[in-house]
């Protein structure tokens, strides 16, 4: 995963309620595994709008650059599918700020190197306004801060395990082997000791091999 850092960029603003995971990324393209290109089949629905209705926002200018998402209520509700995180990281959406998530997709989230932002009501609505007037917005997660044009600063909450995942661009994988090597280390060591015979080359197998071929 790419370190997350600080950036500013457009904010496209969703102002909708109960965005499932079906409507971000629907269930027929569930058997497409390669996480790369899954971007264009994101809002799958809503980017083919009826004939005369109005494009959805992430393909009018200039929100079709935006790296942050800021949404309604219940972001990614429903089903657990992981790709619809891979769909948004793909697009190249990195920060997606909502009152509420879906939880398992909120920590999809962190696995995959987005960055769930849940905000109040009034912090919220700030945020949102300026997306809606295409307004730049900057997000320091090493300060924890969503800084506006206006130069408003809004904090936000957020775990530090996963704050320091994120920052240092690393999955859970990654994180467990940065925290606790050492650990795994003396584990794997006091393993090989009291069970050896588990640990044996393919040299020293093969001559239990010979051995059995002479006693036959």
């Amino acid at each position: 995963m790419k370190p997350f850092t600080t950036f500013t960029s457009i904010a496209a603003p969703l102002p909708e309620a109960d965005v499932d995971t079906d409507i971000i990324f629907p269930a027929r393209f569930l058997l497409l595994l390669d996480r790369e290109g899954l971007g264009r089949h994101l809002f799958h629905e809503r980017r083919r709008p009826a004939e005369g209705a109005p494009p959805f926002v992430l393909d009018t200018p200039p929100y079709d650059r935006a790296e942050i998402l800021v949404t309604g209520p219940n972001f990614g509700t429903g089903s657990s599918r992981e790709q619809a995180v891979w769909a948004l990281a793909d697009f190249g959406i990195r920060v997606v700020i909502a009152p509420r998530f879906g939880e398992i997709f909120f920590s999809n989230c962190f696995r995959n190197g987005l960055l769930p932002i849940v905000l109040g009501e009034a912090e919220h609505g700030a945020v949102m306004r300026a997306a809606e007037a295409g307004e730049k917005v900057s997000v320091d997660l090493e300060a924890q801060r969503i800084v506006l044009a206006d130069g408003a600063a809004i904090g936000f909450a957020i775990d530090s395990y996963r704050r320091r995942a994120l920052l240092l661009g690393l999955d859970e994988i990654g994180a467990i082997l940065a925290d606790d090597a050492a650990d795994i280390a003396a584990f794997e060591a006091r393993q090989k000791a009291a069970t050896p015979w588990l640990h044996l080359s393919r040299e020293q197998l093969s001559h239990f091999d010979d051995l059995r071929t002479s006693e036959a």
